[in-house]
């Protein structure tokens, strides 16, 4: 079976929008691609890892210590799925790439949230699939597409629907790394997605039929990283 490895932004999984409807909605349907594909959730941290983020910044946290607070909120979002799931999931969380790509070989949907400071979840989520040589990383965010802005803040700014690996690159290309990020893509993601030349597909990760559809490789509204 191929392998894919879902980023699901943590401001999908708990927007505090109808959040246990959407959850049991996606979890009957991982349930359902659980038959044809491994597949590994990366769960992100959302609005929940930024407060507690700004918060500890005005404390005086270094950037590990803010680090290490996103990813207790991530790890905490990913159990909230993981028992959405019940026994179809991967009881154990995997707290590295290398576990998590080993898990992908074997039963069950493999749900994690981020691994160590300096990683987001969507650098996370690409080096799994690169260490499991998965066919694609399926990007589900809280908007339909890789615009060349934000486009709750630009309304002009420019929707794709496809983009080369370079010009992805290129869009998310936006310095350091800094705790509590919240772009489209993460760089070191993008990097590793181009260097092992696997597709990015981008969709609205409120959407179901659009992660049904990336899962299986199919058209999206979204966007399409490759070539």
């Amino acid at each position: 079976m191929d392998k894919v490895v879902i980023s699901l932004g943590g401001s999908v999984i708990v927007p505090d929008e109808g959040d246990a409807a959407f959850l049991m909605r996606l979890a009957s349907l991982l349930r359902r691609l659980s038959e044809e594909y491994h597949i590994c959730v990366v769960c992100g941290g959302g609005k929940v890892a930024r407060y507690y983020i700004s918060t500890g910044r005005e404390l005086g946290m270094t950037s590990e210590e803010l680090d290490n607070l996103g990813i207790a909120v991530t790890r905490l979002n990913a159990t909230l799925l993981l028992l959405a799931l019940g026994e179809t999931a991967v009881p154990a969380i995997p707290r590295t790439e290398e576990e998590a790509a080993r898990m992908m070989d074997h039963r069950g949907i493999v749900i994690m949230g981020g691994t160590s400071p300096g990683h987001t979840t969507d650098a996370v989520a690409a080096l799994v699939a690169e260490k499991a040589k998965a066919t694609r990383i399926v990007n589900a965010t809280s908007v339909d597409a890789a615009y060349s802005a934000d486009p709750r803040r630009f309304p002009d700014a420019t929707r794709f629907t496809t983009l080369t690996f370079r010009k992805f690159h290129d869009l998310v290309d936006k310095g350091t790394h800094e705790a509590g990020p919240s772009d489209i893509f993460d760089r070191l993601g993008a990097e590793i997605a181009m260097r092992a030349g696997i597709p990015v597909y981008i969709v609205h990760g409120r959407n179901v039929e659009e992660i049904e559809n990336a899962v299986r490789g199919g058209a999206v509204k979204g966007t399409v990283v490759q070539g």
